[in-house]
């Protein structure tokens, strides 16, 4: 079954300010997009960094580092910085067929958090897997521009 082309799209961070998040991704060398996004049903401001300036042979959309900011303490991202602190919240891979992954996972035992793609930042639909179904990892499925 094939469902790619398949690449790590980006990884997701908990912060609980952006700015001050921002400074280590910044002196790396990342280049920071123009403009943050706050998406509202998910209580969350988006920061990304682009680990390319220029595509790679592999992808025109090179791997991101996403910083997640809560709107407020009780929002997905609120409750991790609660319970972990500041890190790695989730992975995200970018998929060929969004639907038909889902469908593959949840025929095979994955436990899906959301078995319909919902809109995620950027506009793009996203669909995300248990971790209980991961070995604890909270992965996020984004689906590829057609």
């Amino acid at each position: 079954m094939k469902f790619g082309p398949i690449y790590i799209d980006h990884i997701g961070i908990a912060t609980a300010e952006l700015d001050g998040a921002s400074d280590f991704w910044n002196l790396l060398g990342l280049a920071q997009a123009a403009e943050d996004e706050t998406v509202e049903d998910q209580g969350v401001t988006t920061r990304f960094f682009s680990t390319s300036h220029e595509p790679t042979k592999s992808s025109a959309h090179p791997p991101m580092v996403e910083l997640l900011e809560p709107t407020s303490e009780d929002t997905p991202i609120g409750r991790f910085l609660a319970k972990r602190g500041p890190g790695v919240q989730q992975i995200c891979f970018r998929v060929g067929d969004l639907l038909g992954l889902i469908q593959h996972l949840k025929e095979n035992g994955i436990v899906m958090i959301d078995e319909k793609p919902r809109m995620g930042a950027g506009g793009k639909r996203i669909a995300f897997v248990h971790p209980k179904s991961t070995g604890g990892v909270l992965v996020e499925l984004t689906e590829s521009p057609r």
